[in-house]
């Protein structure tokens, strides 16, 4: 059996928050306990959205609380060769074409999937010339594709009803996430990928590609994310920031969403040793989410 290989594949667009530090720890606590490699991935493909200095505070972050990462930190950025060769073999097998077709067009189709409105493959026939600007999607197959989530049991998910071709070059020459992530978790050799639930729908897009591209399909641990007020943590719900200042404390309150025992208060070196110790998936609740609130007394505080 392959050594266990993870990743944390934070994007530069802010400080940490508390849903990306469950992220963090339950990647990281996953790979130690089992003895593997845990390496760090900046995920920037989308230019226009990175922060300046984000990087370097999520880093001192996670430095200040202890989740050292194995290997130099890899870049998306850096890495648009990588995806230009797999775009490249994707259109050689003919599963890969050209599309105009705007949002408006799109949404007038009117079928909606698991994640927004199904392209309805306008474009599949209409053969756009390169001097045309247009995005690139990918041929799905048809078919069901299922996974077996460690935390989420059985996924099954038809691509061609449920989501249709999707983009995997954009119109404005960035590569899109699905294709990054999976070349990225391919390049660095990742047999484990573990994170958050709002990624459990992208997952099947991820695996026809990764067959597509004779890549080995990694397991799959998703886990619920922490909600506020029924929405998603994130920077564009404010979520408060967590600096290199977080503390232990944050870790406490990490392993407590994520179903783990809590340590007593200590150190952030002795709270992830014993973490890592009794590091246990089947505790995580099997949800897509979990909310969070502030100053009432819930395990799940914000409140740091």
């Amino acid at each position: 059996m392959a050594a266990y290989v993870g990743r944390f594949a934070p994007s530069p667009t802010g400080p940490l928050h508390f849903g990306s530090l469950v992220a963090a720890v339950a990647s990281w606590l996953d790979a130690r306990a089992a003895g593997g490699r845990w390496h760090l991935r900046i995920e920037d493909v989308d230019e226009p959205r990175t922060v300046p200095g984000a990087e370097d505070e999520i880093l001192r972050t996670l430095e200040a609380l202890g989740l050292a990462w194995d290997g130099p930190v890899v870049r998306q950025r850096e890495r648009t060769a990588r995806y230009r060769e797999a775009l490249e073999k994707l259109r050689r097998q003919g599963l890969a074409y050209r599309c105009r077709c705007s949002r408006r067009e799109i949404a007038d189709s009117g079928v909606h999937g698991v994640d927004g409105i199904v392209y309805p493959g306008t474009c599949r026939h209409a053969a756009i010339p390169e001097g045309m600007p247009a995005a690139t999607r990918f041929l799905v197959p048809a078919g069901p594709i299922a996974f077996d989530d460690r935390v989420q049991g059985l996924v099954s998910q038809r691509l061609d009803s449920e989501v249709g071709d999707f983009v995997v070059h954009r119109r404005d020459g960035l590569f899109a996430y699905q294709l990054a992530v999976v070349v990225d978790d391919a390049d660095l050799g990742v047999t484990d990928v573990v994170r958050g639930a709002d990624l459990l729908d992208s997952t099947p897009r991820q695996i026809a590609l990764q067959r597509a591209l004779g890549l080995a399909t990694p397991r799959y641990l998703h886990f619920p994310v922490a909600t506020r007020g029924g929405e998603k943590l994130s920077k564009q719900t404010l979520a408060p920031a967590l600096g290199p200042d977080a503390g232990s404390q944050a870790l406490r309150a990490a392993l407590a969403f994520l179903g783990q025992a809590v340590p007593p208060p200590a150190p952030a070196a002795e709270i992830l040793a014993e973490a890592s110790r009794g590091w246990d998936p089947a505790r995580i609740p099997p949800r897509r989410s979990l909310e969070v609130t502030e100053g009432n007394g819930n395990r799940y505080p914000l409140d740091l």
